[in-house]
């Protein structure tokens, strides 16, 4: 049984709280992800997705110099890097989440994404169901 460990993507670029939503938006760019983690060094307290940017940011008006920490997403669902696979499939599909943060004793390791599923042959079924059940209403937004 494969674990997180196994597929997670383990080098992450992160923001720090002090960063702004434009230097956010422009790693997203660079690095071609719609999802940066905030962390205070390697802690996790948040992430910041392409659509927390549009709805808490660029639709309330706020700048681009607005702070990473005002428009991020806190209520994260996390797993462990020994979580099965499966497992971490299974919740993704159930909380509508297309980026799951990999933490051990609350430091961010690691990310996995529905893509990072999608290319392991032994969850292909679970990935694709995941990606079947992923709405725009999500609860988690991320």
């Amino acid at each position: 049984m494969k674990m997180l460990r196994d597929i997670m993507t383990d080098e992450v670029e992160v923001c720090k709280p002090e960063d702004n939503v434009y230097e956010a938006a422009v790693k997203m760019k660079q690095y071609d992800v719609g999802a940066i983690p905030i962390c205070e060094g390697k802690k996790l307290l948040g992430l910041i997705t392409d659509r927390d940017i549009v709805i808490r940011g660029v639709a309330e008006k706020k700048p681009n110099s607005t702070q990473v920490t005002d428009v991020m997403s806190e209520q994260l669902l996390t797993a462990t890097p020994d979580m099965s696979v499966d497992e971490a499939a299974k919740m993704m599909a159930e909380k509508q989440i297309r980026r799951l943060p990999i933490v051990d004793n609350g430091n961010l390791v690691g990310i996995c994404s529905l893509g990072d599923l999608a290319i392991h042959s032994s969850t292909e079924d679970e990935a694709g169901f995941a990606l079947s059940e992923i709405s725009e209403h999500q609860q988690y937004h991320h």
